[in-house]
């Protein structure tokens, strides 16, 4: 599975994200974001977690 993107990372194609685990996989209750183009990722609600293009 690849690596999960890093929250606050910037510059990823605009398109709706899902919160995973630090290794891609799922999470209890993942948050659900859209982002324009050039929109920073927000925070997760876990450190180590990061985000999946849906």
């Amino acid at each position: 599975m690849a690596n999960p993107i890093k929250p606050g990372t910037d510059n990823k194609p605009a398109g709706t994200y899902v919160e995973v685990g630090p290794k891609g996989g799922k999470v209890n209750h993942p948050r659900t974001v859209h982002i324009d183009q050039g929109d920073r990722l927000p925070p997760t609600q876990k450190p180590g977690n990061g985000w999946k293009k849906k």
